[in-house]
């Protein structure tokens, strides 16, 4: 298990913001939301805003702002658990976060419950901590992450969370500054599906929640999916199920 001794999320730090502490007293994981600069192997080196960095217990700390304001989330805590112990992650060396906004839901839930003395309060701040090192090792191990990554990881989480939107390429482009082609070839090069099949995949996927669990007729169905025409629907939910909507439904609640 794990103890928190102290957690802060969001939180801003004037431009003469600066951390020096030659020996560490504990486990302390930084992630900046600004550029910084950190020191690292033996020199001080700036590092752009989503850098994360963990430093090990008696282990020398040392970052500054080097803007007009230093914005960070951080945790110091204890551990003798192996995910962190043993961790591959390196010590004290920043490196890019590729998902930030997931991260940064889970500083605010173990800022919550290490404020909160609730009865499950130290198993609920074990399972976060395990979840954020889960992310972080994705980061670790993610290829590199370019400036333009986490426009378009926005993009595919709106999409995941909204499918029944209006979503058209040159919607998606506008809203990013961007080409519909360039667009098209930056989103499948990240994540090995054009943005329009992200669109596909998750509309299908919602329909057949509604189809399965719920008594609205196909037309509903369609129109709550982001289809304006039933054929059309039915004709894409065939291509890629092997089913007609009513035939999938059928089939599953049978």
């Amino acid at each position: 298990m794990a103890r928190i001794h102290f957690v802060e999320c969001n939180t801003t730090h004037p431009s003469n913001f600066v951390i020096d502490v030659p020996v560490g007293h504990h486990w302390l994981l930084v992630v900046t939301k600004t550029p910084a600069q950190f020191w690292v192997n033996g020199d001080l080196k700036e590092y752009p805003k989503h850098s994360v960095v963990l430093y090990r217990p008696k282990q020398k700390v040392y970052y500054r702002a080097c803007a007009d304001q230093f914005v960070n989330d951080w945790i110091r805590f204890e551990s003798n658990e192996p995910y962190i112990t043993e961790s591959p992650l390196p010590f004290g060396i920043p490196f890019s976060l590729d998902d930030p906004d997931y991260c940064r839901k889970l500083f605010e839930l173990l800022t919550i419950e290490h404020s909160f003395n609730r009865d499950y309060r130290a198993s609920s701040i074990d399972c976060l901590l395990r979840t954020l090192f889960n992310k972080l090792l994705e980061s670790y191990f993610h290829e590199r992450i370019t400036p333009q990554y986490y426009n378009l990881l926005k993009l595919r989480t709106a999409i995941q969370n909204d499918p029944g939107d209006t979503w058209t390429v040159s919607k998606m482009a506008d809203d990013l500054g961007i080409s519909p082609g360039y667009l098209q070839s930056i989103y499948k090069k990240t994540f090995g599906v054009s943005c329009m099949e992200d669109v596909i995949n998750s509309r299908i996927r919602l329909a057949k929640e509604y189809l399965i669990h719920s008594t609205q007729s196909v037309a509903e169905v369609a129109f709550r999916c982001g289809y304006q025409n039933v054929e059309h629907f039915c004709r894409q939910f065939k291509q890629m199920t092997g089913y007609t909507p009513r035939k999938f439904q059928e089939q599953t609640k049978g």
